[in-house]
């Protein structure tokens, strides 16, 4: 699967189904990590067809994300219809995520992670 940018008419449909994972990658172009994070986390997004993988740049979506300051790079995302399973900054190394997804899909649930609802947010930009 490919990674979506907000407005992607794609994404907006494959984010309604009920069950879709949003992984959401927050980051910025002009940040250096983030352009070599982008390459491993479009190949992470082929191995993990299931998961709804977005790219959000910081800057040019900041409406999406209310009033939540990112201030390290990259700072990501999981959340479903059950919650948010984890949102917070993580090294760039794109085993740590395929890591937490793997640990995630045996519990799904949400844990209750203060979280912008980017989920709904996705859901209807335009």
């Amino acid at each position: 699967m490919s990674v979506h940018l907000p407005g992607d008419p794609a994404l907006r449909a494959r984010l309604a189904a009920p069950d879709a994972i949003l992984v959401a990658c927050l980051c910025a172009q002009w940040c250096g990590t983030c352009r070599d994070y982008e390459i491993k986390f479009r190949e992470l997004a082929e191995r993990h067809p299931r998961h709804v993988f977005a790219w959000v740049d910081i800057e040019d979506h900041a409406d999406l994300l209310d009033d939540t300051d990112v201030e390290d790079f990259p700072t990501l995302l999981v959340q479903s219809d059950a919650g948010t399973a984890f949102f917070g900054v993580m090294l760039p190394h794109i085993g740590h995520l395929d890591k937490l997804l793997q640990s995630l899909a045996a519990t799904p649930a949400g844990h209750g992670h203060a979280a912008p609802d980017l989920l709904g947010a996705l859901r209807t930009a335009t």
